[in-house]
């Protein structure tokens, strides 16, 4: 039998819109085709791409700009996941959350615009995560994160993302629960811990643990109508109108009013040298004693207000959220803030790779800066940046801009005859120049 004829080198003539029609029509045809072809679209295509755009750029906007872009983003992934998209949604999702979240701790919201965002983000997410699970400990971490470490919101019902989470993910954030219970009689922790024990007992179905839960709550009228509904709902029905008797009758007791909790020594340390070792060190003690959620929030707003105007006070801002493992804030900060160019440079060496378009003013904020110093170890560095460069350019599909950028640079340094040849050391080929 002879092999079938290998077409590519003949599809290689073609031009693109013949290409087009010719594989449309094949589509029309084949569905499985068509579904693979609209597949690649959504993931690929215009849709999620400018979704990102528009996340990239509004940090940098106003309230009301920011807004729009992000309802904009929400529009996005509502109408595919609507549309039933089979693409993963959810990264794209999850940083619209993380990034309204941020915002909310810069900015006063006091039309709650930005914060209605947030709780359509959230839902969003859920559903996402429900079309396409992510890894079950990942999304279940990142719930803890936000339950345990952020700023109070959002707010997170378990049971939108019971599903995604399965079995793996709902025991991992129990685990967590269980353990914080157990080291922390009393504060913010221990308060966020026994309600998330109250959803998880919710989402297993576990009526009698949910039962004994709310019944260990100081009597109120809300929860007694929870513990009838919950009884009702499993059938057992002569339960429920037990307890809603003795609720009827039983009297309210007034809760003892919350001590006041003493400022740690870290927070004084902060207050006097507002700095990322201070504000880490308050970070570790707070964490210990469940209360880093309220010091976060003021502690942010003070290293984010002396950033204004201080470069130096801005790398503080960043290597603090560094310190918290918070890359994409760290770089949001590092733009608006305007950090030093050794720390945008060292931010940007890990973030080219998911967001190399994102990078490339900075390398070459970098490759001028080196080659002003009129130095020879400059300029090797300068040839080193320069191959940074070129590899960020083609990750995000503008080499030619590389070229033409390179072009002008030799041209203009022509006679920094080291530099040129540390260029070509570096094995980036230079373009010829044009001639008229």
């Amino acid at each position: 039998m002879s092999c079938p004829t290998d077409l590519r080198p003949y599809l290689r003539t073609l031009d693109a819109e013949t290409l087009a029609d010719l594989l449309h029509a094949q589509a029309e045809r084949d569905p499985a085709l068509r579904q693979a072809l609209e597949n690649r679209f959504v993931t690929q295509g215009s849709d999620v791409a400018e979704a990102h755009r528009l996340l990239d750029t509004a940090v940098l906007a106003g309230n009301v700009e920011y807004a729009a872009k992000v309802g904009s983003v929400l529009d996005t992934l509502q109408r595919l996941l609507d549309a039933g998209s089979r693409a993963d949604l959810a990264p794209l999702a999850r940083r619209t959350v993380d990034d309204i979240s941020e915002m909310l701790e810069q900015i006063d919201d006091a039309s709650g615009e930005v914060a209605d965002r947030l709780d359509r983000a959230v839902e969003l997410y859920a559903r996402a995560c429900v079309a396409h699970p992510p890894d079950p400990e990942s999304l279940a971490g990142w719930i803890l994160e936000v339950e345990f470490d952020g700023p109070g919101r959002p707010v997170i019902e378990l049971a939108d993302f019971a599903s995604a989470l399965g079995d793996k993910g709902i025991a991992r954030i129990k685990s967590t629960v269980d353990s914080v219970l157990a080291e922390h009689p009393s504060g913010v922790r221990r308060e966020t811990a026994e309600r998330l024990r109250e959803e998880l007992a919710e989402v297993s179905g576990d009526v009698d643990a949910l039962v004994a839960i709310l019944a260990a709550k100081p009597p109120r009228v809300d929860v007694s109508l929870k513990i009838v509904r919950v009884l009702r709902a499993a059938g057992r029905h002569s339960e429920a109108i037990a307890h809603a008797a003795r609720a009827l009758t039983q009297d309210k007791k007034e809760e003892p009013p919350p001590e006041d909790e003493p400022v740690p020594l870290s927070r004084k340390d902060f207050d006097e040298k507002p700095t990322a070792a201070t504000y880490l060190a308050l970070r570790e003690e707070s964490l210990e004693t469940g209360r880093w959620v309220a010091q976060r929030k003021t502690a942010l707003a003070r290293l984010r207000e002396l950033a204004v105007g201080s470069t130096e006070a801005a790398d503080e801002l960043v290597r603090a959220l560094l310190g918290e493992d918070r890359a994409d804030e760290a770089w949001r900060a590092a733009v608006r803030f305007e950090a030093s160019l050794p720390v945008r440079v060292e931010l940007a060496d890990s973030r080219s790779v998911a967001h190399p378009a994102e990078t490339i003013p900075v390398y070459r904020d970098h490759v001028e800066e080196l080659i002003t110093r009129k130095d020879p170890n400059a300029y090797r560095e300068a040839a080193r940046q320069l191959r940074k460069l070129r590899t960020a350019h083609k990750k995000a599909g503008t080499a030619e801009e590389f070229s033409s950028y390179l072009g002008t640079l030799v041209e203009i340094h022509k006679r920094k005859t080291r530099l040129i040849a540390e260029v070509k050391a570096a094995r980036i080929a230079i373009p010829k120049p044009v001639r008229a």
